[in-house]
This record gives structure tokens, sequence and C-alpha cells, in this order.
């Protein structure tokens, strides 16, 4: 019990009293010796110490307390007597409690020696008398006589020292000379001294709250008072790594008296937070007043705040609130609704600091900050491995480790329900903010408490939610939150909501960030994407399914960005794909956790698996990569290889012109060096996003005229450079230029990117044997990827392929069949490589040509399997050997001779048959009559196989039975035998069998038995390979004449055939060939017949292709696909599904709609329209049986076009040229007279209920998008629906305004009567009544068949008909008076090429020195190809979002997908059409014929000037259509095979 002062005297029994006698004090003058007085002090002292306090006198403590109270003694000059003083003086305090025999004077004095002189003396624990001061301390602590302290008047300066010199000598650096630390039991009586006086004082000062709450801000990181976002990283190592202290003397504090400190420390933040949080009135809860993302200023939020220095003492308090949580949850019980009540503030910053700061708390995150992120180093080798990944965050110290002693959502659930409601906040700044602080509680798992599996589902489906919000700010928080994230914390807390691929998941809504709106989210979430993968890719390749369902889409997101045509985002694809998905420094040469020993590099075993080999796993991460991309992601990443060599190439040419140039000193041809150099710099810079600076910077690199760096960029190039050689002359050059002194600023920014596209990265000399050793072994499964890569290798890249040659050779023979041994599966690839490698002449002389080669060759054309074999083995050996007739003549004679069905090696006979055919036709001419006997009579014209109840509608290629591939290669046979033809008149004479048997197989759906005995799959094959086949003879100029219109129409419904796999191998090998411009434009009709295609990945990637070519011609300017628009009718008015009942006509308008959407802006719109009106000034020269189809669809067309028109809003103008119709479909009219007619007649029956019908087409298109556009906002879709108003572009200004219609329902009313048409119903045109809806043609265009003959028709049936280039070279001769489609120069160099043409095409163009290269879209344009390059979207994301605005209740996203629509009708297999509500049918103006040029509208493109890339065209862009798919079958009609 402490002892206490008592104003009674109490008489208590007689104890043991003190035997001291000697004095110790002494008269003025007569001091008594220190030494002595030290004794004295001393026994004093030691006596004290034994007197127990129960058998005490305390009566003869009076005489000897008085003196140690005496200032002679307490303000002695020497240490030791003071100290022995202090001591003697608590034995009195503790033997005499409760009463203490002092005044109220000598108390204060007493205490006063104690706290400024004995217990900051603890400091210097080699201090001579410290064991006398512990010894003070030690008593005042467990006696507790510092209780004392309160009953002295006005103490409250002492109780002030007392804290702070405490503290500060607990905090303070030892004084002691041997450096000696504060002992332990000085730190825990310092604070248990501490503890009783906060726990027995009735009050204490506030500024000793100051103190114990200031203890815990020495938690912050250095440099954590400084405003946020000037943190140094490099601050982090100064980090403590055990707790100060004083720290915990303030922490032991709170926690031993929870109740007051409570109490005080609810005060002093009153004072902290509520006053300044009054400065604003509150009138809000804060949440956003609408659901449209549509967001208030900040202004607007903030009329009146806080000011500066009130927010720095905000911050300050915040963060000790943070530390307090870890330390002592129980002093914030008063607190924590505070902060629910900031939460609500009006004011943003309050509601941010709030939110921020309960976010933490959450955390268990305290005043130093965060945690470090994760390391997530894509580089390291081993990869990480998720069963030795830590759980939790890593840190140096525990100052920033997550500590939160109690579980905040279950002690406050109001306040945790209310910072969970902030993610809905008005703010962006807000949600922002909650973002940051959601995924900070994901990864500390709520500080280490863990969180319910309902709050982690909310949090994780709240930071979804966010990757898609309407701000960039909020969107990039919640990218950079993901990216916080441990490989093990995404796969136990991001994964089960749902895999990279699934729409919704918080992966895949990262994931949609690829290609965000805003470049800088953009590169955060590639980044991010990239760099998990690259860190999870030793999982992947492990096989661990969770992870490979979670993350293994991940490359084929980021490759798929490529199709965005965005010049900034493939900048960044190049760097992730470097830095991320593929490291250069993958693996590091000496791995982490291995040291080489006597400085000799890593060649020991890393793991127990074998030797460390850096090329070898450096090929397995590539084909990884490439194996983890779907077929649109892996073209993108083939197309982006295939640049390599036309970058390589004019760079190469850059850098001749930078020696040339020689840092600007030139002694001649100054103007024509410049020149050169600013052709080179223009072809590079226009394919960088930034063109200026581009152009800038490398002129200033021409100028450093670094030689060396010259050389480096040589070696980083060079095909025979191996990869490490590469890889050093990148670093090397990357350290040069940043160590350049006449280096500008972001120059490496600028050239690393091209150097990347430049360099033999992938494709490099040390990963092709190895690649070649994964086609043979299949190791981890990668074998078929490497067949892939080797594939594109030998096509793109002959330099580097030619180095692998011999081994491949050498493999090949040591696989070789023979007549009873078969070769290994693998070597058709291999075959397949070589095969490809040697079509180019050069590449060909690179191939050995020993006998033992040509023997193996021979080998694999007699008897390889599977057949392809044979194909790729006869290529290799005409293009090696030099006795081709020889050798052909051999095999050609092997493979006849006695040969007969079922035979040995008979389909590998038949492969180089067809082969030789091809390559030799003078060899296999006189053979004709046996071939054609193996062709016809032994193969197409039987039926062996039976059958069965079993049979499938179609089978892969390698599940064909043998009769089915024998009859693929008869018919290959046959058509190689024409191709290869080249007399006109034979090759007629030839054709005609060949095309009847095409034409039959077309017709009949591959049955050529007249039993009908074919089984199903045979017939699908065939009927596919016809289709194929007759596409491949077309690529000839005289072949293509031969097909008729009519077997044109044949051909084209193919790509509406009942099975997916036919309608799909038709339509991409017409995509092919259309890309590389080996068909006629005609061939473009037979596309749009994909409108009603039911598989709808397959028709979108079809949208997708003709939108590409659509602005592939507008940048040409060329009209091919308007021009083709009177094809389409003409095809359609033939069409089998043809009716003219207006509920079936109206599956044919569909048709229209679709090209509309595709093909048509508002630019071409009156051209299509033209060639709409034209049709009707020809007559049908197809049909003779339904001449006024044409007609029909013709005011159908043009009906649907007006009000297409009027639903977008544009202006429509007449087309002032003529244009010409396609001879063969169309052919003039007899007369004027009868022209006029046809003019004046409106063709569609019951035009009243079509005009209704169209409304309802158009009508509900528009709700289906409206549709699609709401369930693409409520969904995974993360674009805002809408602009911010000031970035909208100004609209040019319209002539007309076009009412909206109302989506309403309305009554629909009952059909009328169907009418009978006579004979003669269309044929004579009737007089014109005022029902009629007329064309709206004026005189002047109805009289231009007066006073012309036919030759003049014939002549302008030609215009508008586009030339096209065949394979041989000839082309179209177009007419004279308009040219419509310009001529294609040669390429001259490498960056001259037709925008359409192939990569391949483009990287055989040899890179003249002395030749400008001026097209700057050569290498965007140049690398869409149907097989090797992606598909050109042509819609960006910044398009889309243009369209938003100009259209405003049109919005859709990019990837908006049409729904299906309800099946067509046809002759049996059409269910019956829903009947279309029926509104009052509108007055629709018609633009007038005029003479004037149309109006030059602008469109929108990725190319606009806001975007900063320059090197596109205008876009002719369009809305997908909303036509509907059908649900089962196709529009093929029932039409019977005859």
């Amino acid at each position: 019990m402490a002892p206490r002062r008592s104003g009674a005297e109490i008489e208590e029994p007689q104890g043991v009293g003190l035997s001291f006698n000697q004095p110790l004090s002494w008269r003025a003058g007569k001091p008594i010796p220190t030494g002595e007085l030290l004794r004295r002090l001393d026994t004093l002292s030691n006596e004290l110490r034994e007197i127990d306090q129960e058998e005490v006198d305390k009566d003869s403590f009076t005489k000897v307390a008085k003196e140690l109270a005496g200032q002679s003694l307490l303000s002695h000059k020497d240490k030791g007597v003071r100290a022995f003083t202090a001591c003697c003086l608590v034995d009195v305090l503790k033997l005499c409690a409760p009463d203490a025999p002092f005044t109220g004077s000598q108390l204060k004095d007493i205490f006063t020696l104690f706290v400024t002189q004995i217990l900051p003396a603890l400091s210097d624990p080699s201090h001579a008398y410290n064991n006398q001061h512990k010894y003070v301390l030690v008593s005042l602590a467990e006696v507790k006589s510092i209780i004392l302290l309160t009953d002295i008047p006005n103490s409250e300066a002492l109780t002030l020292h007392l804290f702070s010199s405490l503290f500060d000598t607990i905090s303070g650096s030892s004084k002691s000379s041997t450096g000696e630390q504060i002992a332990k039991d000085v730190e825990y009586n310092m604070s248990q001294l501490l503890v009783t006086l906060v726990d027995e004082a009735a009050g204490l000062p506030p500024q000793a709250i100051d103190i114990i709450v200031a203890q815990f801000l020495r938690a912050t990181a250095p440099g954590g008072g400084r405003v946020k976002g000037d943190k140094d990283e490099k601050q982090s190592t100064l980090l403590l790594k055990e707790l100060p202290q004083a720290y915990n003397m303030a922490k032991t504090i709170c926690n031993a008296c929870p109740e007051k400190m409570a109490r005080y420390v609810s005060q002093y933040f009153n004072e902290v937070i509520m006053d300044m949080s009054a400065a604003v009135v509150p009138k809000t809860n804060g949440h956003r007043r609408n659901s449209n993302g549509v967001e208030d200023s900040d202004e607007e939020e903030t009329p009146v705040g806080p000011t500066e220095s009130d927010l720095r003492e905000l911050h300050k308090a915040h963060r000790l609130l943070r530390e307090l949580w870890r330390a002592s949850p129980a002093v914030l019980q008063n607190v924590i609704p505070q902060l629910e009540a900031e939460l609500s503030a009006e004011n943003v910053q309050l509601r941010l600091l709030a939110t921020e700061t309960l976010g933490d708390i959450i955390s268990g995150i305290g005043a130093a900050g965060p945690p470090p992120p994760p390391v997530m180093d894509p580089a390291a080798y081993p990869p990480a491995k998720l069963e030795t990944y830590p759980t939790a965050p890593i840190s140096d110290s525990i100052l920033t480790t997550p500590i939160s002693p109690q579980s905040f959502s279950q002690t406050h659930p109001a306040v945790y329900h209310s910072f969970i409601g902030r993610k809905n906040d008005k703010s962006s700044i807000i949600r922002s903010g909650w973002t940051t602080a959601v995924g900070r509680i994901l990864v500390t798992s709520a500080g280490g408490i863990g969180l319910s599996r309902e709050d982690e589902i909310s949090l994780v489906r709240g930071l979804g939610e966010k990757l898609n919000d309407a701000d960039e700010k909020v969107r990039l928080a919640a990218v950079k939150a993901v990216g916080g994230f441990s490989f093990r914390d995404v796969m136990t807390r991001l994964a089960p909501n749902g895999s990279v691929t699934k729409s919704g998941s918080v992966l895949c809504s990262l994931a949609d960030r690829v290609r965000d709106r805003r470049h800088h989210v953009r590169v955060a979430g590639m980044t991010t994407l990239s760099r998990l993968w690259g860190v999870a890719a030793g999982e992947i390749s492990a096989g661990n399914e969770a992870v490979v369902t979670a993350l293994g889409g991940i490359p084929s997101k980021v490759f798929d960005a490529y199709y965005a045509n965005d010049l900034e985002l493939n900048v960044l694809l190049d760097h992730v794909m470097f830095e991320q998905l593929m490291p250069l420094g993958y693996p590091p040469t000496k791995t982490k956790g291995s040291k080489a020993a006597n400085g000799e590099s890593q060649t020991q075993e890393t793991n127990s698996e074998g030797p460390f080999n850096a090329d070898k796993i450096r090929t397995e991460r590539i084909l990884l990569v490439v194996k983890s991309l779907d077929s649109r992601a892996k073209k993108a990443f083939f197309a982006m290889q295939g640049r390599q060599p036309t970058f390589s190439k004019v760079l190469a040419a850059f850098l001749k012109r930078c020696e040339e140039y020689n840092g600007g000193i030139m002694d001649e041809n100054v103007k024509e060096i410049k020149a050169k150099l600013d052709a080179v710099l223009k072809w590079l810079s226009d394919l960088m996003p930034d063109s200026l600076r581009t152009s800038s910077d490398l002129y200033k690199y021409a100028k450093l005229h670094d030689r060396r760096s010259y050389q480096l960029v040589r070696f980083a190039m060079a095909p025979e450079s191996d990869f490490k050689t590469v890889y050093k002359a990148i670093k090397e050059f990357q350290k040069r230029i940043e160590a350049a002194p006449g280096a500008p600023a972001g120059l490496l920014d600028t050239l690393i990117p091209i150097i990347y596209r430049s360099a033999s990265l992938v494709y490099n000399r040390s990963h092709l044997p190895y690649i070649l050793s994964y086609t043979r072994s299949d190791e981890n499964g990668l074998g078929p990827t490497a067949h892939e890569v080797m594939q594109e290798i030998s096509e793109k890249h002959p330099d580097i392929f030619k180095d692998n040659v011999k081994e491949l050779c050498k493999s090949l023979a040591e696989q070789a069949p023979s007549a009873k041994k078969p070769n290994d599966l693998g070597s058709v690839e291999t075959l397949k490589a070589l095969a490809a490698f040697a079509k180019d002449d050069k590449s060909s002389k690179d191939l050995p040509k020993d006998r033992k080669f040509l023997q193996t060759m021979i080998d694999f054309a007699s008897y390889g399997t599977p057949p392809k074999a044979a194909k790729y083995a006869v290529s290799i050996l005409m293009a090696a050997s030099d006795r081709k007739e020889m050798h052909a003549k051999d095999l050609l004679e092997k493979s006849i001779r006695a040969w007969e069905y079922s035979g040995d090696h008979f389909l590998t006979k038949l492969a180089t048959i067809s082969q030789l055919t091809l390559l030799d036709p003078k060899i296999t001419d006189e053979a004709n009559d046996e071939i054609l006997d193996i062709t016809t009579q032994q193969l197409l014209l039987k039926t062996r196989t039976e059958i069965t109840p079993e049979d499938s509608s179609w089978k892969a290629d390698d599940e064909l039975d043998d009769e089915c591939q024998a009859k693929c290669w008869a018919l290959k046979i046959l058509v190689n035998r024409l191709r290869v033809t080249e007399d006109v008149e034979t090759a007629k004479k030839l054709a005609v069998p060949v095309y009847k048997l095409l034409n039959a197989l077309i017709v009949k759906e591959g049955e050529l038995s007249k039993k009908n005995d074919t089984p199903k799959h045979h017939k699908s094959q065939l009927r596919l390979l016809a289709a194929q086949l007759m596409l491949k003879l077309c690529t000839n100029k005289m072949f293509d004449e031969l097909l008729s219109p009519i077997e044109f129409n044949r051909l084209s419904f193919v790509c509406q055939d009942a099975l997916l796999h036919v309608r799909r191998g038709f339509v991409e090998k017409l995509q092919k060939y259309l890309v590389k411009n080996k068909l006629s434009n005609r061939f473009y009709t037979i596309i749009f017949l994909t409108a009603f295609e039911p598989d709808q990945s397959f028709r979108n990637s079809t949208i997708i292709w003709i939108r590409s070519r659509a602005k592939v011609f507008h940048d040409q300017k060329s009209r091919a696909l308007e021009s083709v628009f009177a094809r389409l009718i003409s095809l359609l008015a033939h069409h089998p599904d043809f009716s003219l009942q207006p509920d079936e006509l109206l599956d044919h308008a569909r048709y229209i709609l679709y090209y509309l959407t595709t093909v048509v802006s508002e630019e071409n719109l009156p051209l299509v329209y033209k060639y709409a009106e034209r049709v009707k000034q020809a007559r049908d020269a197809v049909s003779t049986s339904n001449p006024d189809n044409v007609y029909v669809l013709s005011d159908l067309a043009t009906a649907l076009i007006k009000k297409w028109q009027e639903k977008k809003g544009w202006i429509m103008q007449t087309w002032p040229l003529k244009v010409g119709l396609p001879i063969g479909l169309f052919a003039g009219l007899p007369s004027h007279e009868v022209a006029q007619a046809i003019a004046e007649k409106n063709y569609l029956p019951e035009p009243e209920q079509m005009d209704e019908l169209l409304d309802g087409l158009i009508r509900d298109a528009e709700k289906r998008k409206m549709k699609l556009k709401r369930k693409s906002d409520d969904n995974d879709d993360g674009h805002p629906t809408k602009r911010i108003k000031s970035e909208r572009k100004s609209r040019p200004p319209k002539t007309s305004t076009v009412k909206k219609e109302r989506l309403v329902k309305v009554k629909k009313t009952p059909a009328k009567p169907k009418r009978v048409r006579e004979d003669g119903d269309f044929s004579t045109p009737a007089e014109s009544t005022a029902q009629r809806r007329r064309s709206g043609r004026d005189a002047s265009a109805r009289k231009i068949y007066a006073d012309r003959d036919s030759s003049e028709d014939d002549e302008e049936m030609w215009e508008g008909v586009a030339s096209w280039e065949y394979l041989d070279g000839s082309g179209e001769e177009e007419v004279p008076r308009r040219k419509v489609r310009k001529e294609t120069p040669k390429p001259s160099s490498v960056d001259d090429e037709p925008p359409s043409s192939a990569p391949e095409d483009e990287e055989e163009a040899a890179v003249e020195e002395d030749v400008e290269m001026a097209d700057k879209n050569s290498e965007v344009e140049a690398e869409v190809d149907a097989e090797q390059t992606p598909e050109a979207e042509v819609e960006t994301d910044d398009e889309v979002e243009d369209k938003k605005q100009r259209e405003e209740e049109e919005a859709e996203g990019e990837r908006e997908e049409a729904e299906p629509t309800p099946p067509p009708k046809a002759n049996g297999r059409r269910a019956k059409a829903k009947a279309t509500p029926k509104t009052t049918p509108k007055a629709k103006a018609t633009p007038k014929s005029s003479t004037k040029k149309p109006t030059v509208v602008a469109t929108r493109t990725s190319g606009r000037a806001a975007s900063g890339s320059k090197n596109s065209s205008p876009v002719v862009k369009a809305k997908e259509p909303i036509v509907k798919a059908v649900v089962r079958g196709t529009r093929r009609s029932g039409r019977n095979a005859s």
C-alpha cells in the first residue's frame, strides 16, 4: 500500500526503532565531508532496507526524515549524495506507509529530485550510481509511492516531466561509454511506474496523454510524415526489426488501463478529428445519386473544408489510430464511431482519410505503412512453386508486419458495413481508396486474424466490380491492388472466383483491362497480368490443373490485344512479351541460392533433373507460351514474330544512313543523305505511338554517332548470333545510351521497342536445336507446339532455319521408312517444315544433295505414312535433286505399276502421283490414261464402304477411312492436272469434266453414286473438298471465267451447308484466297451469306474479318465491297429460299442488313444506294423464269437503306458518278420505255405490310442492341457507357432531324390475305398509284437509256467492277473512263507493300539501300493474312466510345455479340416467323440526284488526332449486324440433288 499523509495522529504500538543516530545535516560553513556523508547515507540506507515494514517504529524516523528532506542533501552537488539520499527517502516512504512523514513542500522537493535527476539518470547504465537509481525506480514502482505525486498541489508540471523524461530515457541512445543498453528490468519498472500513476490518478493532464499517444508515432517509417507519394522506397531498409522500447511502454500503459486510456484517447481524438470534421456540415451520406457511373466533381463536393495545417494534423491523428489498433484496440472503442461519422462527411478528403484509415485498421497495417509488395519475378529460376510459396506477407520489420489483435468486422460490425458501403461512393477518389484498402485486407487476411467466407467473397466481388468501374482512377487502383497479391494469394483468394476466361470473374476483369481505353490502365493491367503468368509458368509447365485452369489463358488474353491495331498497345505488347512472359534474363545466369565457386560460370546441377542449360530452359518457356495460346492469339504471336525480318532490314538501313550522316558532318551529297535518312525515320516513326517524338529521338540518336552502338544493334539483329550474344548486345546498348552525354531523356523508351521487333530473340539459332529436340521427344507435351514453331521458322525465317537443315535431314534419314518399317509420325511435321523451306529458290540451295538424303526422300515418297509425308517428300526431292526427271519417272512408274485399292501403300502412291502431277506435269502426261482410270473408274465411281446406322455426318481428317482418303487424293490429282495446263484450249477442254465432277459433288452434296449409297462422312468431306478445289481453280483467271454465274451461285451456298465443319472449312479457305488477292472481287459476295450463321463465335469472327477488309479497301480507296452489292442482290434473287411472301421476304432483308452493318458507313452509303437503284436499270441475265426477283430485291434494298440512314441520322446525297453492273449477271433493257416503267413501279409485295416489317426489323435490332448494352454494363464490361461531356467531339450539323422511335409495344394487326400472283403480274409494270412508294429518282435519272446502244450499255456495265490479281499475275482490264481500283505498284522497298499483302510477301521484299520507305501502313496492314496473321479488328476501344457519343441509344462495346435470330423460312425447313409489331408507316424524304460531289463525311477512326496515331487512314466502320442466326439448319432450301 502506498504511503499517505494523514492529518490526525493515530497511536500505534511500539515497534523496531531506527538505530542510526549520526547527523546528516550541518551548520552553515561546516559541511560534513562528502566521503563521510556518503558513508553515513550508505549506512542508513542499508539499515532501512533491513527493517521490516510490519515491525517498525515510525516515530523513530522523524528526525532522519527531516534531515533527508533538507535542501542540503536534496540539492547536494555530489551525485552520489543525491543518489543515496533518494534511496533513503524511498525506504522511508515505504516503511512509513501509508503516512508519509513529510510536509507537502517537502514531498514536492523530494519528487522533484526523483523526477528531474534520479530517474533521468537511468539513461546511462554505466553511471557510477546506477544501482541506486534503479533502486529508487523499483521502490517507487513496487511500493507505488509514485501516487503521492498526485497529492502534491500543482503537480501537473512534475507529472508531465515524469512522463517525458521516462519516455525520453527509455528511447534515448545510451550514454554509456561501453555502449551498454538500458536493461529490460528498467523498462519494465518504468512501465509499471507509469501504469500505477495512470491507474490511481483521478486525472491526467491532456499533455501527458499527448506524450503517451505520441510514442506510437515512433513506429512510423522514415519519412512517414511526408506527403503521400513522396515516400522513398530505399528508406524501407532502415525500418526497425523490433518495436521501440518507448512504444512498448505506451502499449503496456494502454493495455493495463484500457478503460481510462479509452476515455483519455477519445478526448484526444475528439479535439483533433471531430473539431476539424465539423468544418463541413454533413449533408449526404456520400453515396452515388445515380447508377450511371456519373460522378460529381470534387470541387462541387468541397465548398468548405479543413486547411492544409488541419489536414496535416488529421493525417497524423489517423496514423496514430492505425498504430493504436495494432497495439491496444480497446482504447479505440469510443474513437471508431467517430471514424464512421467521417465516412459520411461531405468533404472528400475527410471521407478518403477515414476510408483509408479503416482499411488499414482492418488489415492490421500501422503507421509505418503496408508490408512490402511480394517478390513476383517472372525471370526467377527455378520458378515459384505453390507448395513452398510463403503463406503470409514477408516483411523484414515488425513495423510493417500486418498485425490485428482483434477481428474488426466482429468487434465493430456497424462500422465495418459502413466501410463496405464506400465502394459505391459518388466520388471516384473514395472508390479508388476503398479499392486499395480492400486489396490490402485480402492480402493481409485482415491482419492475420482471417476473414469469414462471406466477408472474403464479398470483398473479392467488390474488387472485381472496381476493375470495371466507370472511372479510370478506380480501375487503375483495382489493377494495382491485384498487383499486390502474391502467387498464393491469387490462387487462394481470386482463383475460386473464376478463371481468367470466366466472364465476370476478377481475373477476367483484370484481363479486360489489357485493352482499357486509358493507356496507363492498359500498362498496369497488361504488366500485372503478364507478370502473374510469368511467375506461375513453373506450375503451368508442371501441369498443376488448378493453376492451368485459373491462369493458363493469360497469354491468349494478352496477345489478343494485338487485334486492336493500337500503336501504344503494340509497344506495350513488345515490352511484356520480352520482360514478363519470356523475359530476356530468363533464366538468370546464376540462379538465386546457388553461387558458382571461384567465379566459374554456373554449369553445375541446380536441381535433381540435370545440368543447368539456359537455352533449353528458355526454349521451354517460349514453347509454353505458344502452347497456352488459342488459335486467334497464336496467329497474333506468329504475326509479331513475322515482323522481325522486315524490321531488321529497315533498322539495318537506318544504321547505314546514320553512318552516312556521320553525326551531321558530311562533305558531299548532304541533301541526298538527309533525304534517305528522313525516309527511314518516317517509316519507323509512323509505326510508333508518338511519331513526332520517335522521329526526333531517332534523329538525335543519329547525331550521337555512336559506332559501337551501331555494331551492337547489328549483333542483336544478325540471324547468326546466338541468344547470349543478342542479350549481351542489348544490355550493353542500354548502358551505352544511358551513359551517353548527349543522349536525350527517354531515348531508350523509343529505341527498345524497335530493337525488340528487330532482334533475333524468339526465333534464335540457340533455340532451334531444342525445338527440334522437343519435336522428337514430346517432352512435357510440347511436341505439337514445337512442330508449329518449326514450321513458322521454316516459312518466315529461312536464314535462321538453314542452320538446322542438316540436323533435320539427319533425323529424317534415321526415321526413313521402308516396305516393312513405318516412319515415325513426328517426321511428317519435319518434312512439312523442310518442304516450306524448299519452296524458296534461294533456300532450296541449302538442302543436302547427297545420295543418302535423296534416297531418304524417295523412301518417304514410296512408303511414308500418312500420305502427306509422301507429298512433302516429293516437294523436297524435286527442289533438292539435280536429276528431277529421272526421280519423277521412277516414282511415277513405281506408284502406277500394279496399283490396286487396298494394296501396299496405295494411299502413299496416290499422294505421290498428286504431287508429281503438280510439280512435273510433263512426266505425268505420259501416264494420263492410267491415272484417269485409277482416279475415276477405280475410286470416284465406286463405293466400297457400306452405310451403317452409326455413320456420323463428319469425321476428322485423322479418323477418315482409306476409301474417303483415296477419293480425296483422286480429286486433288484431277484438279492438279488441270491447274498445270498452260494451253488455253487444252485447259478449256480438260476443265469440262472436272467442273462437271466438282459441280456434281457440290449440288448433290457429295454424292456421286447413282445408288445413293455413299456414307455421310464421305459426302461431307467430298463436297467440302470439291468447293475448296473450285476456289483454288478460280485463283487462275482462265478457270475463273469458266465458272458460270449459276455454278457460282451453287458454290456460294456451300457456306450455308448443314454442317459447321463444311461451312467453316469453305469460308476460311475463301478468306485466305481473298486476303491474298488470289480471287476476283465477286467472291466477296459469298461471305455475306453468313448472315444466318448459327455458330456465334464463327459468325463474330466473320464479321470482324469483313470489317477488316472494309478498312483495307477504304485505305486503298477501292470500292470493291460497294460494287459487290449488286452481285449480292443477284445472288439473293436466285437463292432457293426466295419468296414473295412479305414475312419470308423479310429474311432476305436480314442479308441486306448484315451487309449494311458490316460494310456501309455514312461516306459510302450513297454509292451502295446507287448500286441498289442501278439494278432496276438492267434486266436479269441469269434467270428467265423469274426476271423480276432482282427488282423486288432492289426495291427492298433501297427501302431498307433509307430506313437505316434515318435510324443512324446520316445525311445521304446522291452519288454523282455512274456505276456499272457486272456483265453475265445483268443485261441491258430493250428500250427507254421499259426502263421508265420498271423504274416507276414498286415491286415489293404488300408495300404497306413490308414497310411495317422493315420498321420492325430496324426497331428489333435497336432493342437487342440496347439489351446487349445493358447486359454488358451489368456484367464484365469495364468501359463506361458515356464519356465525360468535355471530351465530346463536335458533330457536323444536320440538315434534317430524325425523330427517335419509341420502343413501345404495338398491337399486331392480322396479316392481309395472300394475293395469288398472275403470270404477268410483275413482268409488265403497272401504272403508279398514290399508295406506291417511289424510288425518288428524277426524270433525268430515268432517261439514261435514251440514245444509247447496247455497246454503251455493255461498256458501262463494266464500270464499278474492280480488277483483281491472279496467281499467274494477270489482271482484268478496266474501263478507261473511270478506274475504280488503283493499281498497286510493285514494292520497291520494305514498306511499299500493298496493305493487304500477306506477311510472307512482305518478308520476301528486299530492302534496297537507296529507296525511300514511305508507306506508313505497311507493317500493320501487310500482316492481315487469313492463315498467318490475325484478322485486324477495325473497331478499337476509342472508336467504340466515339460511336457511343454520336449514337446515344445504340452504344454497344466492341466485344458485343449478336443474339441468335429465329430461323428463316425455307421450303419445309423454315419455322414460322414471329409476327412483327405493326406501326403506321412514315413518309420518308428521298434524296434528289445531283451532279455535285457528295459531302465528305468524317469517319471515326483510331487514327484521329486525339489518339496520336498517324498511320491509320479513316476507317469505314459500322456496327455489328443485329440479325439473328439460325437455331437449327442453315439458309439452304430443300431443293433436291438434281
